[in-house]
C-alpha cells in the first residue's frame, strides 16, 4: 500500500492560509485515493483539538521538535525514518535536508527571500542552505499562484517549469450570511452596523500602517485581526475595533457583515483573504500587486498600495454607493466560485501519482 505523509506540524495557535491548505489536503485526500494510506506529522504537542470539520481524520505521528526549530532536521529526519512513507508532502516552507525519499513540496511564496530586511539573517539562512538546495532534489514543487513561481524560480535560481501551480479553493462554509446571521455576529462581537474590515499582521510588508493613516479619515471604524496589540504596535486610533481571535466558523460571517474588505498588502503568494472575503460576500478593496490581481480578478478594486488618496476614495466609494457594493459582492461570489479545495486536492494526487 502507497503511504503519504502530510506535514501539520505549522497547525498550532492562529489558523492560517498555510496550515489551513494543508489541512484541507489531509482532509480531501483520503476520499480520492482510498487505496492508500495517508499518515499526518504533528508538532510535539499534536494539532489543536478546536479546528471543527478540519480536524485531521487521519492518523497522527509527533515530531519531537517544534517546527522550524533547531533541533528539527534531526527529528524530522527521525520521524520520516519511523513512518516509511512513500512520499512525503511538505506542505509549508520546512523541508527535510537529510532525507533520500519522494519529496513532494509546496512553497507559498519567496517572501523570506525578496523581503531580506524584514526576517532575521538565520531564517535566510535557513532557505539558503536547507530550502534551496532540497528544492532542487524535490521529485515535485508546487506553487500557489504564477506570481509566486515566477519568485521562487528567480530566488531560488530554479526552473519556472519545475512547478506545478495549483490554486488553494475556498470553503462552502464561506457564504454570505443571512440576515440574522449577520445581526446576532454583530451583537456577540459588539460591532457597529457599518464597519471595515483588516486583516494581517504587523510585518511591514502587510501595510496595515497604510490603514492605520486612512483611519481617522473614514465615517466608519475598521474592525482588526491583526493579532493581540496590533491596534497599538500599528498606530490605529481610537475608533478602530481590535477583534480577538475568532474561532474559524465566525470568518465568513465577519466578512459577510462587513461593508468591504480593506488589504493593503504589498506582498502575498496568493492571498486566501481575499478569496474568503468575496465568497461571503465582501467586497474588496485591495492592493495591485504580488498575487492579489491572480485572485481578485477585474472583481475588486485594485489600488496601488502606498496611494493614500487612492484608498480615502475607494472606500468613500463603496460606503456612499449601495449599488457598486451589490455589483461588486455579486461578482465577488461568482469569481470565488472558481477555486475549489476539491480541485486542489484532486491536481495534488495527480502529482504524487506522477511522482510514484
Amino acid at each position: 500500500m502507497i503511504k503519504v505523509l502530510i506535514d501539520l506540524r505549522m497547525v498550532r495557535g492562529r489558523l492560517h492560509g498555510i496550515a489551513r491548505y494543508a489541512l484541507e489536503l489531509a482532509r480531501r485526500l483520503p476520499a480520492l485515493q482510498p487505496s492508500w494510506e495517508f499518515v499526518g506529522l504533528a508538532g510535539p504537542n499534536g494539532v489543536p483539538q478546536d479546528l471543527g470539520e478540519l480536524q485531521p481524520q487521519i492518523p497522527l505521528v509527533n515530531c519531537a521538535a517544534e517546527f522550524l526549530s533547531p533541533l528539527e532536521q534531526p527529528a524530522l529526519l527521525a520521524s520520516l525514518m519511523r513512518v516509511s512513507c512513500d512520499i512525503f508532502h511538505a506542505t509549508s516552507f520546512s523541508l527535510p535536508a537529510l532525507w533520500p525519499g519522494r519529496l513532494v513540496a509546496t512553497l507559498h511564496d519567496a517572501t523570506h527571500l525578496a523581503l531580506r530586511s524584514t526576517y532575521s539573517l538565520g531564517r535566510l539562512a535557513y532557505y539558503r542552505l536547507i530550502v534551496g538546495p532540497r528544492a532542487w532534489a524535490a521529485a515535485a514543487l508546487i506553487s500557489p499562484s504564477e506570481f509566486s513561481r515566477a519568485e521562487l524560480s528567480k530566488h531560488l535560481g530554479l526552473d519556472p517549469f519545475r512547478f506545478q501551480v495549483i490554486r488553494p479553493g475556498v470553503d462552502a462554509s464561506y457564504r454570505p450570511p443571512t440576515v440574522s446571521e449577520v445581526l446576532s455576529f454583530r451583537q456577540a462581537r459588539r460591532l457597529p452596523s457599518r464597519y471595515f474590515v483588516a486583516v494581517g499582521n504587523a510585518k511591514p510588508h502587510k501595510n496595515l500602517a497604510l490603514l492605520a493613516r486612512l483611519a481617522a479619515a473614514l465615517p466608519i471604524p475598521i474592525a482588526i485581526a491583526a493579532g493581540a496589540g496590533g491596534k497599538t504596535a500599528l498606530g490605529f486610533p481610537s475608533s478602530t475595533i481590535e477583534l480577538p481571535t475568532l474561532p474559524e466558523a465566525e470568518m465568513p460571517l465577519l466578512y459577510g457583515a462587513a461593508t468591504a474588505l480593506l488589504f493593503p498588502s504589498q506582498y502575498e503568494g496568493f492571498g486566501l483573504p481575499v478569496l474568503e472575503a468575496m465568497a461571503a460576500g465582501c467586497p474588496v478593496i485591495a492592493s495591485k500587486a504580488a498575487s492579489i490581481p491572480e485572485v481578485a480578478g477585474d472583481v475588486a478594486e485594485l489600488l496601488p498600495p502606498e496611494d493614500m488618496d487612492a484608498w480615502r476614495e475607494a472606500a468613500l466609494r463603496v460606503i456612499r454607493d449601495d449599488s457598486r457594493r451589490r455589483e461588486m459582492s455579486e461578482r465577488g461570489i461568482a469569481r470565488a466560485a472558481r477555486f475549489s479545495w476539491p480541485e486542489c486536492a484532486r491536481q495534488t494526487l495527480a502529482v504524487y501519482a506522477r511522482v510514484l
